[in-house]
């Protein structure tokens, strides 16, 4: 029982400080990527009862644009892994509704299954799916199109601002593979 304590401490060191250019670089495709689902979403998307920012979206852009070397960063992983977790997501509304807390249990735990079999890992996606059922109406509505839009559109526009932004500065590069 100690052991399983002491493991609680960590061990491991802290991460080195990011240099002040990578966060500015961070900044302006965090600020790119999310305005421009914004700015789509409100001059277009909002007249036909549809979004294109959704919570997630967020935590994407961390991923996107302040760790793009990272594997849940990947083009694969941010499409593949929110879009999956999108279908899950409402499948589960559809199927357990009515008791909410089972429907959002199953759709994070069945979307983390899912994108760990199909190798498209993108921590997001999880609130993707529970967001199909947490969402509201509005969400609720969409169907299965909430895995089109605002979900499949709006993680491919955070990728491409990623392969623009990321690649201006001479430090970085993205993505680190596409497959």
């Amino acid at each position: 029982m100690k052991g399983y304590f002491l493991k609680m401490r960590g061990g491991a060191k802290s991460p080195p400080g990011i240099r002040f250019g990578e966060i500015v670089w961070s900044w302006v495709g965090s600020a790119i990527g999310i305005g421009l689902c914004g700015y789509l979403s409100s001059n277009f998307f909002e007249a036909m009862d549809l979004t294109l920012l959704i919570g997630s979206f967020g935590a994407s852009a961390v991923l996107i644009y302040g760790a793009p070397k990272s594997p849940f960063a990947q083009p694969r992983n941010v499409i593949g892994g929110h879009m999956l977790s999108g279908v899950i997501g409402v499948v589960c509304f559809r199927g357990c509704g009515e008791t909410i807390w089972l429907a959002a249990a199953l759709a994070a735990s069945m979307a983390v299954a899912v994108m760990l079999v199909t190798k498209t890992v993108h921590p997001p996606g999880g609130a993707t799916a529970l967001i199909a059922v947490i969402g509201g109406e509005k969400i609720h509505q969409l169907g299965f199109l909430y895995s089109l839009i605002p979900v499949g559109l709006g993680a491919f526009i955070l990728v491409i601002v990623g392969l623009l932004v990321n690649n201006v500065s001479r430090n970085r590069r993205y993505p680190e593979y596409w497959f």
